[in-house]
């Protein structure tokens, strides 16, 4: 019988304890390979956010609140700005491109968002829709792939958008619930002028894989259309600037920044900030799963010393039989990267199914997607780090039997 025969039927015969060993080592991989797949899967997206808006004009507050909300449409925006912000932005020579933003309505959860349909063209370049064709006049709307796919719109398809960016109700101070109470009439008829107005999908975003995808998109005139304000009264809620230089942005950033109740925010820098924020907290998971890999190496340990004990007389055998010690050696080296190999390929198939299973949850919430088909180096270090603990552990037992003579070996 040959080394590889003997040491699957040495794993057969202790099938329960096998099977639990390799699950340990799938889980483990499975979780490290996941975590791979999102921290890259978050910095993949984060940097693809924003494309080349360097540089967003809103209200003062959160540089990051202004950013999540303007390109990854997270959470509420910072406030409003006037309108001949864009204007000022546009006549600016170190500015190439600048687009007007209005949000604050949603539709089923979903943000709508106001800009210039050019910001496609600018950002995308000239790609084709799935379906139709983009707006032209106030009242049509092109909708994101995942909020088409999940609602089920269709080219020609109606709806009505609601006040708010979120379905559910929100927690309030107590001041701000007696602010409520007192404006329960005005929000009753906000309510009616949101459901009067009629959008009409004129078409279907392609896949982007950026938040893009999961936002309602229509003219900038739409919140001034819903609640009718005209001339003074109406406001943006963030300005996109595509700058010809960088210096140009630095010009445009030094002039507003900080004026009227206005900032300019630089995108990669507050995109940057929440990138390490995440980095701070996989630290915690790093920890979590150096903690995994020792328990599997245990695990696998304690599997090989228990296979040694019950064949120590099987060993002796072989021993008196001529077989050289390096054969004894090698059983017990052969099964535990058996299992170790095994435990590795389902933890790589185990960890790539759970990001094809979460992809669509981490999209929906946070605008990322998980890439469950992608091989990057840490791939490499995660099989090496494991078929060489899954080594360590099997050395240990097989040492102890490769020291021992023969017959100690067969009386033992």
């Amino acid at each position: 019988m040959n080394l590889f025969s003997l040491s699957l039927r040495n794993i057969r015969h202790r099938l329960f304890l096998s099977f639990l060993t390799v699950c340990a080592i799938g889980a483990t991989v499975a979780f490290i390979v996941l975590f791979s797949l999102f921290r890259d899967s978050v910095e993949q997206g984060a940097e693809k956010g924003y494309g080349p808006f360097d540089l967003v004009i809103g209200a003062q507050g959160s540089e990051t609140q202004l950013v999540l909300n303007t390109f990854y449409h997270i959470g509420a925006p910072t406030g409003n700005i006037p309108a001949n912000l864009l204007d000022e932005a546009r006549r600016d020579s170190g500015v190439d491109k600048a687009y007007a933003m209005t949000t604050g309505d949603n539709y089923n959860g979903f943000p709508v968002v106001g800009i210039d349909p050019e910001y496609f063209l600018t950002r995308y370049g000239d790609r084709t829709l799935k379906a139709g064709a983009l707006y032209a006049r106030t009242g049509e709307a092109v909708v994101g792939s995942h909020v088409a796919q999940t609602l089920g719109l269709n080219v020609g398809d109606t709806f009505a958008g609601a006040h708010g960016l979120v379905e559910e109700g929100e927690h309030h101070s107590a001041e701000e619930e007696a602010e409520s109470h007192a404006g329960e009439e005005e929000g009753e008829e906000e309510e009616h002028s949101h459901e009067g107005f009629k959008y009409t999908v004129t078409g279907i975003l392609p896949t982007l894989n950026t938040p893009d995808d999961r936002a309602v998109f229509t003219t900038v005139d739409y919140a001034w259309a819903v609640h009718e304000l005209q001339g003074e009264d109406r406001e943006i809620t963030a300005v996109l600037v595509k700058p010809s230089t960088l210096l140009g942005a630095h010009n445009l950033k030094q002039t507003l920044d900080g004026s009227g109740g206005v900032q300019a925010a630089y995108t990669s820098k507050a995109v940057s900030d929440v990138v390490n924020a995440v980095d701070q907290g996989s630290r915690l998971v790093e920890i979590l799963a150096g903690l995994c890999v020792l328990l599997a190496a245990i695990t696998i340990l304690l599997s090989l010393i228990a296979a040694a004990g019950e064949r120590t007389k099987d060993a002796g055998l072989l021993r008196l039989l001529g077989k050289p010690k390096s054969y004894v050696w090698m059983t017990l080296i052969s099964e535990g990267l058996i299992l170790t190999l095994t435990g590795l390929a389902a933890g790589f198939l185990a960890g790539h199914l759970s990001a094809l299973l979460f992809r669509e949850v981490l999209f929906a919430k946070a605008g990322v997607r998980i890439n469950p088909y992608l091989w990057n180096a840490d791939h490499g270090w995660i099989a090496a780090g494991t078929i060489a603990l899954g080594l360590l552990a099997s050395l240990i037992p097989a040492f102890r039997m490769y020291r021992l003579q023969p017959l100690a070996l067969f009386k033992s």
